[in-house]
């Protein structure tokens, strides 16, 4: 896979930029109605590639205004194309000006294309020594590709080589011209043979060559075996004019005369007061934000590299760090750890480091029973090393003993001041703490990283690298295999597992080199890396290796009476349907459903078939009987198969407890889930649900004790929206859907009905979701008409809800982003897309994602607070269990109840943040879950 080298020149195909961004966003204006989206979106696409790739040149490039040599060649050259718009033509000058600011050389040639001059500056750049990157959308320049230029995307991120243009077009870079010229462009309005297109194309090349061989050898094209090759000499003698002509008109220059050499193409220190006035007026906040705080992408390269006042606590480092260019990985370097002198050496060079890498290698995933094969460590791009354990396959080398490497490695590894970065440490400082080491000193994890800067990315290692790095891993199927012949890491050659671990812990340090500069240019997203996700961390690893007991007798009766009553479902639906069929079956359901009751289609799956999926039988289940049914049955089927049945299975026989796993980087707005099982999915509100938590129970003598956050998420709204009326009742402390009703409904309070409770709250929990009137009629049970009339008159009740909505709406179209109170940020995708139906989704999740992103931070810190006074009150028997929701489980001595409970509560309500209202917990204890939930 091609890489990018170090430091390369980056050539910007501007004008490609410019209408992609163009048509990408939305037609964005300022409050003087100039229009801004073409602008945002050409700075967006060129601050993340100065970030990605920290480069000391380039060159952004645009057409220059007027005809050039090919509209001579060809009257009819881009004729097609209609006139820029106006609103894309103003945005020209404005842009240039912003560039210009910020220390962007720009080029624009008179009489010649933004392609000609980057072809002109590549081929000069490579002739000198240095590698090159263009930046484009245009399939031209793949002809300019060689080992030193490389061609990216930045709308996808995709790379291209060498092989990678020959993956991609079928042809090799050197015969991409003669590619355009045989099939033609429509973009350019290059003409082509006709009737040749891309497939004849590709195999005219790939059989015989280029023009001149094709034409020179005519006769042979008969042949060659794909279709319609018998017949195709004469077409191309027919057209050969036409085709030496596209050839003249697809072939970049490069030689053009420049008053600039690519050594000259020097990024410059911004004017920073140009730039303020020029943000400040085209209203980009977000950047104007960055520049005012000394964080503008330009200004890093003169900081110092990572220092830590070793004075303050884990909680407060004050860190800074310049960008460090990566290395391309190599494994020349990498080393195999098999005596006490080599491992000797590597203890002191990684306790001199300033930060070192640092992974486990083990035989399974289960952090109680799995066993540690081996670590690697790298200190520096390409300088990594593997230590293996136990590796025990036939033929295997002596390895040094375990339990002496341990012992010398534990003061380096529970060294607090000797920092270490890793991907997911959570996972191997569980699998050290079966070895009795108390791994510290983790100071970054590039998971977490990544996590931090975009939630909606993938941040598995593979990904981060091929992202990041441009650089695929070895994957453990490459060196283990796939399915039950899959071998674990204790059975793989040293040959295969040295490279494989020494990567882990090169391209782990290498990401955080990229990733922890970028997460600088936020001192909001620094703080909720180091004050709330690094720390959880370790917090996180206890909960789980505690784990929570179960009582499997409690279960097996309840999965009995589940059997029976799904007996019971599908009995009743096949009554209902008229005959039998297979209830878990999409295609049968649609038969029966459609076909045969001739219920109404509600909504189709990709391929176009009638859906049955769950929103749409919960629709049809409001007028229908049958789809009732089916609901039920699906939703006891996979209580039974996901908690009763399989439950008692998970049990842990080291500990006999089961051990969820939970994940710091899978939601999108920092939501903690869980695994193994999901302890999120248990139902709450139902008896099924009620029936599966009375099986986690306490050991004897203790109790369970659960202190959940009462109405977080309203609570949020109301500090959000600022509404007097929220907030007046949360101070009050009233029942807030009680007083939602009596403002509604216009009742005095003691006055609100049981059905007038249940649709406040319908309504309270429903906007937070951004439910539709249509939702919420469903809901209820009643019209549309009359849901929208409710939903009217709590607007009119509380303004300030819906100017809270509004202004969310806005802020996230204008900046791509919503944030937390603590600043975590949420990106919204599609909340710029065309598309109505994406876009007022994400417009949904603009307006929800802060309270429930709010309400995962104050948990979190939480947790964070009460782990620590549980560490230090060593004598207090109690152990945090769990995490689900907004919910804290713990398992308590009765003897320390009294002194427990009442500390929990403070922790949990006192927060960094103060809200406009109050935070209540409300805490229950009982022998189970359910009894104090």
């Amino acid at each position: 896979m091609v890489q990018v080298k170090v430091n390369p020149l980056i050539l910007v195909d501007g004008s490609s930029y410019l209408y992609r961004a163009y048509h990408a966003f939305p037609p964005l204006s300022n409050a003087n109605k100039e229009p801004t989206g073409a602008i945002y979106g050409v700075m967006n696409m060129l601050r993340s590639l100065l970030l990605q790739y920290n480069p000391s040149h380039i060159a952004v490039v645009f057409d220059a205004k007027g005809k050039t040599f090919r509209d001579t060649l060809f009257a009819q050259y881009k004729s097609h194309r209609p006139p820029m718009p106006d609103d894309l033509r103003s945005q020209i000058e404005p842009l240039h000006n912003l560039l210009q600011a910020m220390g962007l050389p720009l080029l624009v040639e008179p009489g010649v294309e933004a392609d000609d001059v980057i072809g002109t500056l590549a081929q000069q750049a490579e002739k000198a020594g240095h590698a090159v990157l263009i930046s484009t959308g245009d399939k031209d320049m793949a002809q300019l590709v060689t080992p030193n230029i490389t061609l990216i995307n930045t709308m996808n991120n995709t790379l291209l080589g060498p092989q990678e243009v020959c993956d991609k077009y079928g042809v090799p870079p050197e015969l991409m011209i003669d590619f355009l010229a045989l099939m033609g462009d429509s973009s350019d309005n290059i003409p082509g043979v006709p009737g040749v297109g891309e497939k004849t194309a590709q195999a005219l090349l790939q059989g015989m060559g280029g023009l001149d061989t094709l034409f020179g050898d005519l006769d042979k094209i008969a042949t060659l075996t794909f279709r319609g090759a018998k017949t195709l000499a004469a077409k191309l003698q027919q057209n050969k004019e036409l085709a030496y002509l596209s050839y003249q008109l697809a072939t970049i220059k490069t030689d053009v005369k420049l008053d600039i050499t690519c050594d000259e193409l020097q990024i410059t220190p911004p004017d920073v007061d140009k730039l303020h006035q020029l943000l400040s007026r085209y209203e980009f906040k977000r950047w104007l934000v960055e520049l005012e705080s000394g964080n503008w992408l330009s200004d890093k390269k003169d900081q110092p590299t990572v220092k830590i006042n070793q004075s303050s606590s884990t909680e407060n480092h004050a860190l800074v760090t310049t960008p460090r260019v990566t290395h391309q990985l190599s494994q020349e370097n990498y080393q195999t750890i098999l005596d006490t002198q080599t491992l000797s050496a590597w203890i002191d060079r990684l306790s001199q480091a300033d930060l070192f890498a640092f992974d486990t290698e083990t035989d399974g995933l289960d952090i109680l029973g799995a066993n540690l094969i081996g670590l690697s460590f790298a200190i520096a791009a390409g300088e990594a090393a593997y230590l293996p354990l136990a590796h025990d396959y036939l033929g295997a080398p002596d390895q040094l003993d375990r339990d002496q490497v341990l012992n010398m490695l534990k003061p380096l590894l529970e060294n607090e001041q000797v920092r270490k970065v890793g991907q997911n440490l959570k996972f191997d400082k569980s699998i050290l703490a079966n070895y009795d080491i108390d791994l510290k000193g983790i100071t970054f994890d590039t998971m977490l990283e990544s996590y931090i800067l975009d939630s909606t990315d993938r941040h598995d290692m593979d990904s981060l690298a091929e992202r990041y790095l441009h650089h695929k891993t070895i994957t453990f199927e490459d060196i283990a295999g796939k399915g039950k012949k899959q071998l674990t890491f204790n059975q793989i050659a040293l040959e295969q597992a040295v490279p494989y671990a020494a990567e882990d812990a090169d391209v782990t340090l290498q990401l955080h080199w990229i990733l922890w500069p970028q997460l600088q240019q936020s001192n909001a997203l620094m703080r909720v890396f180091q004050d709330i996700e690094m720390p959880l961390l370790a917090v996180l690893s206890r909960i789980e290796r505690t784990g929570v007991l179960i009582d499997p007798s409690i279960l097996a009766e309840h999965s009995k009476e589940l059997t029976i009553r799904l007996a019971d479902l599908e009995t009743q639906a096949h009554l209902l349907a008229g005959e039998s069929f297979n209830l878990a079956s999409p295609k049968q359901l649609q038969v029966i459903l459609y076909e045969k009751q001739k219920l109404p289609i509600r909504k189709k799956t990709p391929r176009g078939a009638p859906s049955t999926d769950e929103e749409v039988l919960a629709e049809l289940a409001l007028d229908y009987p049958l789809p009732k049914v089916l609901l039920e049955y699906r939703g006891l089927a996979k209580l039974k198969t996901t908690y009763t049945d399989k439950l008692p299975l998970m049990i842990n026989p080291l500990s006999g407890r089961i051990h969820t796993s939970y994940h710091q980087a899978v939601t999108v707005t920092g939501r903690l889930s869980s695994r193994d099982p999901n302890l999120q999915n248990i139902p709450i509100r139902n008896e099924e649900g009620r029936r599966i938590r009375q099986a986690f129970i306490a050991a004897p003598d203790y109790r369970i004790l659960a202190a959940d956050y009462s109405q977080i998420e309203l609570r949020i709204m109301a500090h959000l929206s600022q509404d007097p009326g929220l907030l007046n009742a949360f101070a009050a402390g009233k029942d807030i859907h009680c007083a939602t009703a009596a403002e509604v409904f216009a009742v005095p309070l003691d006055n609100v009905t049981f059905d007038q409770r249940r649709s406040a709250k319908a309504i309270n929990f429903g906007l937070i979701y951004g439910m539709s009137a249509f939702g919420l009629a469903r809901q209820l049970g009643i019209t549309r008409a009359k849901a929208q009339k409710y939903m009217d008159l709590y607007f009119e009740r509380y303004p300030g809800v819906m100017d809270y909505m509004e202004r969310t709406r806005k802020q996230a179209a204008e900046q791509g982003y919503v944030t937390t109170l603590e600043g975590r940020r949420l990106y919204l995708p599609d909340i710029q897309s065309r598309h109505v139906m994406r876009r007022k989704a994400a417009e949904r999740e603009a307006i929800n994602a802060p309270m429930q992103g709010s309400a995962a931070d104050i948990i979190k810190r939480a947790m964070i607070k009460i782990d620590t006074w549980l560490q230090q009150e060593t004598e207090l028997r109690v152990q945090m269990i769990m995490q689900v929701h907004d919910e804290l489980v713990f398992e308590i001595d009765e003897r320390d109840l009294d002194e427990v409970q009442p500390k929990i509560r403070a922790l949990m309500e006192e927060q960094s943040i103060q809200l406009r209202v109050p935070l209540q917990v409300d805490i229950g204890v009982g022998d189970n879950w359910d009894q104090a939930h």
